[in-house]
């Protein structure tokens, strides 16, 4: 068997979803048994498929199909590190969320509608991280989006839904044309679409000054923003509850990520650019903040996780600007299966809740001890940096983020610190603050060595970028020290004004529904009639 044909092999996978897909087309009523069958083997094959590309990446390393193309610009399938990671986190997910949706949308008259839908939009995305061709790229980037929104309004009825599909439509077909872009100007300079010879032709002869590599990169990190709901575009990700909630789970463990997914992907075009790391610096790092700031003041569960997906998306990409791919790709992969484990169980979340016994500390709002805690914090981070040889010059990038995510500690050794709970429960915090400080630096370690060949070493940042670096970790700082002292802030008028501000997103979505009129939808019958019965 030749490397070809291990490689088009791969296919089986997103084509036994399609299949699927057209199968409910005929199969679309109440319980469809056949169709349930079909897709449970499906799932199973699937995730067997995904083990069988990373047995082949590992034998032999990157592997390209034959291409079919016009002017080298179509189709090809391409494995490589990267594309199996991401293709087996999907499979998994899916292989999740599908088997979970059986049991959910149970009783539902069009329940077999749901499943083809569910597994159209499994395919697109699993084609989008198997494109090796610019042709393939986007074709698999507009399918995406088109099958979540079919998947958005499959209750079509319902005035909500149909708000939210259509801020996400439109900021998803500004986002097609974004990339449509980036792939006419990648194609006119290297007269290729075949990604290998793209970046190859990159690592040979650098293309820094070149005007058409570097709008070409600015259009693909505008791209990125868009398709992960970053501010200002956000709010259709928060206004989606109405769907299902395997709808949920899969757009904020999948989806959302096709954003970092892409700039990884096209990372070394990325590196040949001064301006897309700044975009992705200035958007990602400001709706970081902003998605956990309006997390923590919302009431809604499944409204904060929208919330939180949204500020693992922005840092996910400032991690990319930064040029810390392999950290970026962690941070996806742990976000997406923590995201879907969090949505498919938010129905059962109050009851946890209820049944939970666990009584939290009381905080003393020491700030004497809050500052031993802070010092403490990071004592424990510099010993772990010094130990596993981060270079603070050669690896300014990685050592500053590495800071952010140890004030996060700092934070959890604080509260403990801070609190009327005994010895036994500070020694704890301190050895899960060491051991997660080391299981960072060890996993990102790790993800760079996976993926070594497919992205770019982490390099000196420009001038630009390292000011960027220093102003987003002392906006983070302060972010943290906010929460630490929060027990003395928060009966503060101030403290309270923004609380109200930020439960409501900053009213960045009020713009956002008279740009593009949608809150002109009409209202369904149904829902009139359901209104008029409570009015």
């Amino acid at each position: 068997m030749t490397t070809d044909l291990f490689t088009i092999s791969v296919l089986v996978s997103p084509l036994l979803f399609v299949v699927i897909a057209i199968l409910s087309w005929f199969i679309r009523g109440l319980r469809p048994h056949n169709l349930i069958r079909v897709s449970r083997i499906s799932s199973y094959l699937a995730i067997i498929v995904a083990l069988i590309s990373v047995v082949i990446v590992y034998q032999f390393g990157l592997l390209e199909s034959q291409s079919y193309d016009f002017n080298n610009l179509g189709f090809s399938i391409r494995l490589d590190s990267l594309s199996v990671l991401i293709f087996s986190m999907i499979n998994l997910i899916s292989f999740i969320v599908m088997r979970f949706s059986f049991n959910y949308m149970d009783g539902d008259n069009r329940q077999g509608v749901f499943i083809g839908r569910l597994a159209a939009t499994i395919a697109s995305v699993q084609l989008l991280v198997l494109a090796g061709n610019l042709g393939m790229l986007w074709i698999a980037w507009v399918l995406t989006s088109i099958s979540l929104h079919r998947l958005l309004l499959f209750y079509s009825g319902r005035r909500r839904s149909k708000l939210a599909a259509r801020k996400k439509f439109i900021a998803a077909r500004l986002s097609d044309l974004f990339l449509l872009g980036a792939i006419v100007l990648l194609y006119n300079h290297f007269g290729t679409g075949n990604l290998q010879e793209i970046f190859s032709g990159l690592k040979s002869s650098p293309n820094a000054l070149d005007p058409s590599i570097e709008i070409a990169a600015a259009l693909i990190a505008l791209a990125a923003i868009l398709k992960s709901a970053l501010f200002p575009t956000h709010a259709w990700l928060v206004e989606v509850m109405e769907t299902p909630t395997p709808v949920s789970a899969l757009l904020h463990a999948g989806l959302l990520n096709a954003g970092p997914f892409l700039v990884a992907r096209m990372s070394f075009v990325m590196m040949e650019s001064t301006s897309a790391p700044i975009l992705l610096i200035v958007f990602g790092g400001f709706t970081a903040i902003f998605g956990s700031i309006a997390y923590m003041t919302q009431s809604s569960v499944k409204t904060a996780l929208g919330y939180s997906s949204i500020s693992h998306m922005g840092f996910s990409l400032l991690l990319c600007g930064f040029g810390i791919y392999a950290a970026a790709m962690l941070h996806l992969v742990a976000h997406s299966f923590y995201k879907a484990h969090a949505f498919l169980s938010s129905g059962s979340f109050i009851d946890v809740k209820k049944a939970s016994k666990i009584s939290l500390p009381k905080r003393t709002a020491n700030p004497i001890v809050l500052i031993i805690s802070i010092i403490l914090a990071f004592t424990i981070f510099s010993g772990l940096a010094y130990l596993w040889g981060v270079n603070p010059i050669e690896e300014l990038s990685l050592l500053v983020i590495s800071c952010i995510i140890v004030m996060g500690l700092s934070l959890l050794i604080g509260t403990a610190f801070d609190s009327s709970a005994g010895r036994k429960l500070i020694s704890r915090v301190v050895a899960m603050a060491t051991l997660v400080a080391l299981a960072f630096f060890s996993l990102e370690t790790l993800m760079g060595t996976i993926l070594k060949s497919q992205i770019p070493a982490i390099s000196q940042p420009s001038t630009a970028v390292t000011i960027l670096l220093f102003f987003w970790l002392i906006i983070f700082g302060g972010l943290v020290l906010i929460q630490i002292f929060a027990p003395m802030l928060k009966n503060k008028d101030i403290w309270q004004r923004w609380s109200i501000h930020f439960r409501n997103g900053l009213y960045a979505n009020v713009l956002f529904d008279r740009l593009v009129g949608a809150l002109y939808v009409k209202t369904s019958k149904e829902e009139s009639d359901l209104i008029k019965r409570y009015d």
